[in-house]
């Protein structure tokens, strides 16, 4: 799924990002403060912001994507409006996890790490999200679902559509 980047509609984040990069460029590890620059302006560092970073600090584009992929707080494609972590800590998972992550994608069309087209839903696989008491949960921004079923994860997503 590939999500078009609108220049006209980010055209003061644009301005601001570029600001940044003249105010820091030269600066050790320059590189780090504007990706997360850009990461906190956009939500994610579309391919048209890398290859505009490229440009303006002469790094080359490679150099670029390997940072944004090697770090997990960097991501490529924009997180949704809600965001959805499904447990797959040792409590959750022995209790069906699976099969309500399973049961989310499902509903959502899409797989871990991937967010839907209408930019509604993201979906990450966590680790223990410290309700181990209420396994399987689910959370959706900061909201804790917990004693689900598969059964359950329509009615969840529902109420957040």
């Amino acid at each position: 799924m590939e999500f078009i980047f609108d220049w006209k509609e980010n055209e003061k984040k644009i301005k601001d990002l570029k600001i940044f990069i003249e105010e820091n460029r030269g600066k050790k590890g320059v590189l780090m403060s504007v990706l997360q620059e850009a990461q906190k302006s956009f939500g994610y560092l579309p391919i048209e912001i890398q290859k505009m970073v490229s440009e303006e600090l002469r790094i080359p584009l490679s150099e670029i994507y390997g940072v944004a992929t090697f770090y997990s707080q960097f991501t490529l494609i924009p997180k949704g409006e809600n965001k959805i972590g499904v447990c797959l800590g040792t409590a959750c998972y022995v209790k069906g996890a699976q099969e309500i992550l399973a049961k989310v994608e499902k509903e959502l069309g899409i797989t871990v790490g991937q967010t839907t087209p209408d930019r509604k839903f993201s979906i990450n696989a966590t680790r223990c999200l410290g309700a181990c008491g209420l396994a399987p949960v689910l959370m959706i921004n900061d909201h804790i679902y917990g004693r689900l079923t598969a059964d359950d994860v329509e009615e969840i997503l529902n109420k957040h559509r």
